[in-house]
């Protein structure tokens, strides 16, 4: 059966198993990331990060092995990410006949717990840990709190995995991200895996601009499917989150226009200011997991005050 056959209404939920196995791919393709040494520019508000200067970055394992392990994810990503696909996921999630669980961020947090907890090949903390050590990060640096409240919550979709429908597989809910519609640029990740992919060949999807019109803006984009645009569906109508702190959760995995520069063509005035924010907040998302366990009911209070401030309607529809 070919790729675009498989439908994501036939898929049951993921159980603990294949959450286990996506965080393993997960935290590879995060090491791919880290292994090409990103860095990150000063924004107009928001200084250079300072938790990862001592960081070694070179400790991590050779590029080339953390390529042999994502490189046949990639294949089937590339391969699978097709207009009708992200249509039909998009009809799915919008559909008025979905039951959408409904849960406050810290229900959230404690159910992404249970989906991957003990997973993570680097680290023994548990997931509600890693999150804390994302806005930690974040705070110590004295960013503001709606910065502080994101790095909290980016990962919360990978929830996506529990929701029948959401998601087919791993390749659909993680990895780099990048537009649907268009021809895929040459500085995506494992570019020529797009090779097997059904659009190449369309009259308009295999265009360079596509279905998009260049300086219209990036919000244009049909991003290609994963847990970074379904969070970004859940809340950018169910919180006060400003726009900057939506880019770093829409676009914190479109790494071809955030570090390697391509479709820049297709950004509109006011672009710079999302693509400054997606990038001050990448070393948070790559490199603040460590060993230190962080005291989770210590913290809670304060997190509990943040999250009441950015998500006053308490209780989210996902």
């Amino acid at each position: 059966m070919a790729p675009s056959a498989i439908y994501a209404s036939e898929q049951p939920p993921l159980l603990l198993a294949d959450g286990a196995a996506l965080e393993v791919i997960s935290d590879a393709v995060d090491k791919v990331n880290k292994l090409k040494g990103l860095s990150s520019p000063i924004t107009a508000y928001d200084s250079e990060s300072k938790f990862d200067v001592a960081k070694d970055k070179a400790s991590f394992r050779q590029y080339e092995t953390a390529c042999e392990r994502v490189r046949d994810f990639y294949s089937e990503q590339h391969a699978r990410q097709t207009v009708e696909h992200n249509l039909r996921m998009r009809a799915h999630f919008f559909d008025p006949k979905r039951k959408r669980e409904e849960m406050t961020i810290w229900q959230a947090m404690e159910r992404l717990n249970t989906l991957i907890d003990d997973s993570d090949p680097d680290t023994d903390l548990s997931q509600i840990q890693h999150l804390l050590q994302s806005a930690e990060a974040i705070r110590r640096d004295g960013k503001p709190r709606w910065m502080q409240v994101t790095g909290l919550v980016h990962d919360l979709g990978k929830l996506m995995l529990f929701f029948k429908g959401c998601s087919t597989g791993q390749w659909d809910v993680v990895g780099d991200t990048f537009p649907v519609g268009c021809k895929w640029d040459e500085k995506c990740v494992f570019a020529k895996a797009f090779g097997q992919n059904p659009d190449r060949e369309h009259p308009i999807y295999g265009t360079n601009n596509g279905i998009y019109t260049p300086g219209k803006g990036i919000d244009q984009f049909m991003m290609s499917w994963g847990h970074d645009e379904f969070l970004y569906l859940v809340l950018k109508d169910q919180s006060v989150l400003p726009r900057e702190a939506l880019a770093m959760i829409r676009y914190h995995s479109f790494y071809p226009w955030h570090h390697e520069g391509a479709y820049k063509e297709f950004m509109a005035d006011g672009d710079e200011v999302l693509l400054r924010a997606v990038q001050a907040f990448n070393p948070y998302d790559l490199y603040s997991k460590t060993d230190e366990e962080p005291d989770v009911e210590k913290m809670k209070p304060y997190y509990m005050e943040l999250i009441d401030e950015f998500f006053p309607q308490k209780v989210l529809k996902w």
